[in-house]
């Protein structure tokens, strides 16, 4: 019996699409195809695969109007934001960018009696396993590199969203890909754990839940197989007594509300100088009062339904545990929320505790938390009471104060006067729970090659 995998739109929970799961045996062959490809590939001059990754960007630009619509459709973000383009073109055309550098070797010693260099090699056969909510961007932070480094790639993408894998592999083998080097799966989670354990890929890269990168970490276990994982967060913002304040609302609000607060970056509890904590309330909850909740495919829709059910059922019994253990919420229901379906309210909280699992848990929705602070000493504690460490947001007109505070936060980024972004120049990382992972920049270069070293005597 041939198994399959409904695809349940949030827009109103009807199947929006059906796919056959990949038979393990066709998985296994599928990663032997890879591998047999692989070499080839990387044989090609880097310039053709840096040139075949820039003409699929060109093939994904070409139609952002499916890309919105689909993404709508498939995991709610409202259309009016036009997809995830400029992000995707953003960080694989700076991966194509900086390959010829990061990847050229490093020469020791060229001499009359020695040569002496380390080369990056590919590792063979890449496994992503993507997430559904920024599934485009997520996804080419590492295929894009990936494939330029010469390794063949398996594509796993979420079963929320379904159609980016197959996107992206109508582009890729378009602009001359082989069809054996991108390879774009529907497999289910056991056969996902028979190829890592099975050693029949070489390299596993994972975005998801803590539970879910425990499970890749397991299934690799003894292979000595490298395993990335980003696992998410429960990102800090703090708003020192210089700030701007109209700025730091404007700009953690959208953070923490911005694809339904569904960012693995995502503001998701702030922290506010006394000073200007109810001024700053104020304007928050003017700002989330002004946002329209609603179907994804209307423009005037800014924040759309979350994309499973049991998301949004998450998100509201951290929202009831919170209120009744004394926390405030500050915005009545919207219409379109009727308090059971995935259209969720977005929600801000004030007389919250850390004792609160909307203040400790990753919540993945559109509430935060906001709690005053005396100083800078007991923000830093608060923003490292966390079992999470992707990225912190500082508000402040003192740089160097922020890259002090920054240096004392246990995170992978610091921002200061912004969030929710991944420049691709820098390394995209993190600590505890969030995983170790080493994305975009040209530290996923090294992370995508293993160093080979070459100790050749001439004679």
């Amino acid at each position: 019996m041939t198994k399959t995998i409904d695809l349940i739109s949030p827009i109103d929970g009807s199947v929006y699409l059906t796919r056959e799961v990949l038979p393990r045996d066709a998985a296994v062959e599928a990663c032997a195809q890879a591998r047999r490809a692989q070499a080839d590939w990387a044989a090609r001059p880097l310039e053709d695969r840096v040139a075949a990754l820039r003409k699929a960007n060109e093939i994904i630009g070409g139609d952002t109007d499916r890309m919105a619509t689909e993404l709508a459709h498939q995991m709610g973000r409202p259309v009016r934001y036009g997809g995830e383009f400029g992000g995707f073109s953003e960080r694989l055309t700076h991966m194509a960018d900086i390959a010829a550098d990061s990847l050229a070797p490093d020469v020791i010693e060229d001499s009359n009696s020695f040569l002496r260099q380390i080369k990056r090699v590919p590792w063979g056969v890449v496994l992503v396993v993507a997430p559904w909510n920024y599934p485009y961007m997520t996804a080419i932070n590492t295929v894009a590199p990936a494939l330029i480094a010469g390794n063949s790639v398996i594509l796993k993408h979420a079963s929320q969203t379904l159609q980016v894998g197959e996107h992206l592999a109508e582009a890729l083998h378009q602009a001359g890909v082989p069809e054996e080097v991108f390879r774009n799966v529907v497999i289910d989670h056991d056969t996902t754990d028979a190829l890592i354990s099975g050693r029949h890929v070489d390299f596993v890269n994972f975005t998801g839940s803590v539970g879910g990168g425990q499970a890749m970490e397991r299934a690799a276990a003894g292979t000595f197989t490298p395993v990335a994982t980003e696992l998410g967060g429960k990102d800090p913002g703090y708003v020192r007594a210089d700030a701007d304040l109209d700025a730091a609302v404007d700009g953690l609000m959208d953070g923490a509300m911005f694809n339904s607060g569904q960012c693995c970056c995502g503001i998701e509890r702030i922290y506010v100088a006394e000073s200007l904590f109810d001024a700053f309330v104020e304007k928050a909850v003017a700002w989330v009062r002004g946002q329209t909740l609603g179907n994804p495919l209307e423009p005037e829709t800014s924040i759309g339904p979350m994309a499973n059910i049991r998301f949004a059922r998450e998100v509201r019994a951290q929202v009831s545990e919170a209120v009744a253990a004394g926390a405030t919420a500050h915005i009545g229901q919207m219409p379109a929320d009727d308090g059971e379906n995935t259209y969720v309210t977005p929600q801000v909280l004030t007389n919250v505790t850390h004792d609160m699992r909307v203040m400790r848990d990753e919540t993945f929705g559109p509430v935060v938390g906001i709690m005053p602070v005396a100083d800078d000493e007991a923000a830093i504690a608060l923003m490292n009471d966390s079992r999470f460490g992707l990225t912190a947001s500082i508000w402040t007109a003192d740089a160097n104060a922020a890259e002090r505070i920054g240096d004392r936060i246990a995170t992978g980024t610091v921002f200061m006067n912004r969030c929710d972004y991944l420049d691709p120049a820098l390394c995209w990382t993190g600590c505890k729970d969030t995983g170790c992972g080493t994305g975009l920049s040209k530290l996923a270069y090294q992370a995508l090659t293993r160093p080979k070293s070459y100790h050749l005597k001439r004679i």
